[in-house]
């Protein structure tokens, strides 16, 4: 899986995806392994003082969250590897959804990675 950044950029980008993650509906199984970055100096996001870490999906375009889901993160935590896998029916539906990961640092503090990832959920035979 490719890194995704959290820093911030000078660019103007309206969206920043990471690659089209294929998926088919009603799965429970796929696991999501992802390695947090810095995208300022390319360097792991230190993990160890987070209390959570949500992955929030939306359809492509939506403006309400379909499902958050809980990441785990991976030690060493000075890593920034997290992981999840779908809860039952956070893939009830098929179509194209993006996804951001939200970190709660323990003292209350919120970071929000800026790329977006993208899925595509097909129907199941």
């Amino acid at each position: 899986m490719a890194l995704i950044s959290t820093g911030t950029n000078s660019e103007a980008v309206s969206h920043s995806y990471s690659h089209t993650l294929k998926l088919v509906r009603n799965d429970t199984s796929p696991e999501l392994n992802l390695t947090l970055t810095d995208g300022t100096d390319n360097i792991a996001v230190d993990l160890t003082n987070v209390a959570t870490v949500v992955l929030k999906v939306r359809p492509l375009g939506g403006a309400t969250v379909k499902v958050s889901i809980s990441m785990y993160r991976i030690a060493p935590y000075t890593s920034g590897k997290v992981f999840m896998q779908w809860p039952t029916a956070s893939l009830d539906t098929a179509g194209i959804f993006t996804g951001e990961i939200e970190l709660t640092y323990i003292d209350g503090k919120v970071q929000t990675v800026f790329d977006e990832l993208k899925f595509e959920v097909r129907e199941d035979y």
